[in-house]
């Protein structure tokens, strides 16, 4: 009887969901997530006041979903190109394991559901600015930036950005300059990584018909810009110390990563124009994960180890 219950909807239009709970969490683009709740998680602790406990797991698990939210709503607007290209090919969306309608509804319902929530139990400024990052990622980047202009990753990357600032404001209830500082370590680490990806993946991006920088103003001059944009990020990644926000470790360990982020731009601008291996930009791109990870642990750890011997000495 389920059978044909189920035969019978099929043929007047109607389509049982196929998808599993393991297609909705890939919807929420788990590896994009787990940056975004670190890099917010940092940016809680590095403020400068403590916040309940039970408080500090609601916010971040809001900012997750909020994550998440943004992710299944690009992958909903975004299945076309998706289809077209390895790298994306297999997701939920243009696989076939999830309705477009599923995804678009799923990821509605989850801005709602993230943004309230920090706004009822936290506060509505960084309900305000996770609201602004989820339309900005799904709106202006997703739907217009991404198929319009090389630069889209440049003006995009804000919203990937912005994780440590509703960290901050978490917490505290305001925005401050440290905050922005850890704001734009990421906004300016973006280009530099995606445009290493885009390198060795140009011709994904070519056949889904993706401006990125490659395709359109072509390798050297994305290596030039690569290495420009890791001369301007080695020194930004020392501002928190040159501030006073940090210790000498921080600064000391940001400036080993800046000069590691500088010398593997290094090997991307010498890459010869018929490399087709590109394993300087592949070296690149895997370093600029590591650079991102590290550099906020270890702002992580300086922010912890300062506060608690500030503690101890009073």
């Amino acid at each position: 009887m389920a059978i044909a219950d189920h035969r019978l909807m099929e043929e007047a239009g109607f389509r049982m969901s196929e998808a599993t709970a393991g297609d909705f969490f890939a919807l929420l683009k788990p590896r994009v997530m787990s940056l975004v709740v670190f890099t917010a998680f940092v940016g809680m602790v590095a403020a400068p006041v403590a916040i309940n406990p039970l408080l500090a797991v609601i916010a971040i698990l809001a900012i997750a979903i909020g994550a998440g939210a943004s992710g299944a709503l690009n992958m909903w607007y975004d299945a076309d190109i998706d289809a077209v290209m390895t790298r994306t090919a297999g997701r939920p969306v243009p696989a076939g394991r999830v309705t477009p309608g599923e995804a678009l509804s799923f990821g509605l319902v989850l801005s709602v559901l993230s943004v309230m929530t920090l706004g009822v139990l936290i506060n509505w400024l960084s309900a305000a600015l996770l609201a602004f990052t989820i339309f900005f990622y799904a709106v202006v980047y997703t739907m217009w930036l991404k198929r319009w202009t090389p630069q889209n990753i440049v003006i995009g990357g804000a919203a990937g950005a912005i994780p440590p600032v509703i960290g901050w404001a978490a917490v505290t209830g305001s925005v401050s300059l440290e905050s922005l500082i850890l704001f734009l370590i990421i906004f300016l680490w973006t280009p530099p990584h995606f445009w290493a990806l885009a390198l060795f993946k140009s011709d994904d991006y070519a056949r889904a018909d993706i401006p990125m920088m490659p395709n359109v103003a072509g390798p050297a001059s994305t290596r030039r810009q690569i290495f420009a944009y890791a001369l301007i990020l080695a020194p930004v990644g020392v501002l928190p110390y040159a501030f006073g926000y940090t210790t000498a470790a921080y600064g000391a360990v940001s400036a080993v990563l800046g000069a590691g982020f500088v010398w593997y731009a290094w090997k991307v601008l010498g890459m010869a124009d018929d490399d087709r291996a590109m394993k300087p930009a592949k070296a690149l791109f895997a370093y600029s994960l590591l650079y991102l990870f590290a550099i906020f642990a270890a702002y992580l750890v300086d922010s912890v180890v300062g506060r608690a011997l500030m503690t101890g000495g009073a």
